[in-house]
């Protein structure tokens, strides 16, 4: 974002360099210990449903959603997030917030994502959560199927069982929930909103090749990930070690 806003001028150093400038002026996000609240009951006589989208990477918007539930602390107690987000372009397309854990606040984080849909084109999508009592619950799986959605669940407790919804919610707490302190639960709401609006459509994101989720969710086919998993980085340095370039850490390596 810094490098675009520079245009011609130049200047903008390397990425490991640009990090310790940060950490030199105070200004790397801090990760603060935070109360752990629960948020997903899963011992519940409801139905749970198997995990369609294992190994399946989307290639298009609206073909696998991912839902999810966090909490963000206010003076006035604490207060539970619900979002829906897409997962080839990690636009989060539907949220709500609730004092409660309560199923009507993810029906209406759904109801808000479906919305934002053509009339008729809900069929092709598959909604992919974990098997939280909101998600199995009456409710929420009549929502889905009244839109011909396909519903999918994790199989365990993993969070890479959904990956894309756990690194949503980490971004909106590390990079700005836990930052803040709300005096009320409308003040939270309002502040969600501008953050979201803020997430889907001016933060890059590394997953789909450094765009925002917005310019991503017009798009099709496959996107470019600019980061490599710890796997990937070794293969990557014993590869540079036998053909003799040196070891990986050039300043605009990606990570």
């Amino acid at each position: 974002m810094i490098s675009d806003s520079l245009g011609d001028c130049g200047g903008m150093p390397g990425r490991d360099t640009f990090i310790e400038l940060l950490r030199q002026n105070d200004l790397m996000v801090r990760m603060r210990r935070r109360k752990h609240y629960r948020t997903t009951y899963s011992e519940h006589n409801y139905r749970k449903y198997p995990n369609l989208v294992k190994g399946v990477i989307p290639t298009r918007p609206n073909q696998i959603w991912v839902a999810d539930i966090t909490y963000v602390e206010t003076d006035e107690g604490v207060c539970y997030l619900s979002l829906v987000t897409d997962a080839y372009s990690h636009k989060i397309v539907g949220w709500s917030l609730g004092p409660t854990l309560e199923t009507r606040y993810p029906l209406e984080a759904l109801r808000m994502a479906l919305a934002t849909v053509p009339y008729g084109q809900t069929h092709a999508l598959i909604h992919h959560s974990d098997r939280g009592c909101q998600y199995c619950s009456y409710e929420y799986v009549n929502e889905l199927r009244k839109h011909d959605v396909g519903i999918s669940m994790t199989q365990s407790g993993d969070p890479l069982e959904n990956a894309v919804a756990e690194r949503a919610n980490g971004i909106l707490k590390t990079e700005w929930l836990y930052k803040m302190k709300f005096p009320t639960r409308e003040k939270c709401r309002s502040e969600l909103e501008r953050i979201i609006q803020f997430y889907n459509s001016q933060r890059p994101h590394m997953s789909i090749g450094m765009q925002t989720p917005d310019e991503v969710h017009g798009q099709e086919g496959p996107q470019k990930r600019c980061w490599k998993t710890p796997r990937e980085r070794r293969e990557a340095g014993k590869k540079i070690s036998l053909d003799g370039e040196g070891p990986v850490g050039s300043d605009n390596q990606v990570g």
